[in-house]
């Protein structure tokens, strides 16, 4: 089993973390590292799990935590992107984790209970 999980854990105990005021700047700085990071490997991940509306919510916050090319806000306003991170983060484990249903494939049918036990055209019944 793949642990999709540990970004986002990772993300939200260090965003956690970030809501302390006295924290020192140095920290901030390695939130944004971890966070872009984290987020990027996220959208590469939703991107191949083809979970479109994710890679694109993934990519935002990636964008907004880059430490090269920073958002400057105030700490009120860090205060509540953090929290919506936080949520984020949170909800994407669930999201991320669950499989998909492809109505072409047997796991559908296996989910859904919707075997069939039609014969393939060059088989006989009942062998």
């Amino acid at each position: 089993m793949k642990r999709i999980w540990i970004p986002q854990v990772i993300a939200i105990v260090m965003l956690l973390w970030a809501l302390y005021p006295e924290n020192p700047y140095g920290y901030y700085i390695l939130l944004r590292w971890v966070c872009c990071a984290a987020f990027a490997f996220l959208a590469i991940q939703a991107f191949a799990r083809n979970k479109t509306p994710w890679v694109w919510i993934f990519g935002v916050v990636a964008v907004v935590y880059n430490p090269i090319f920073r958002i400057h806000l105030t700490r009120e306003i860090w205060s509540v992107v953090n929290v919506a991170t936080i949520l984020v983060a949170a909800v994407s484990v669930f999201a991320l984790t669950r499989k998909t249903k492809d109505k072409d494939s047997n796991e559908t049918a296996e989910v859904s209970g919707e075997f069939s036990k039609k014969p393939k055209p060059n088989q006989e019944v009942g062998k």
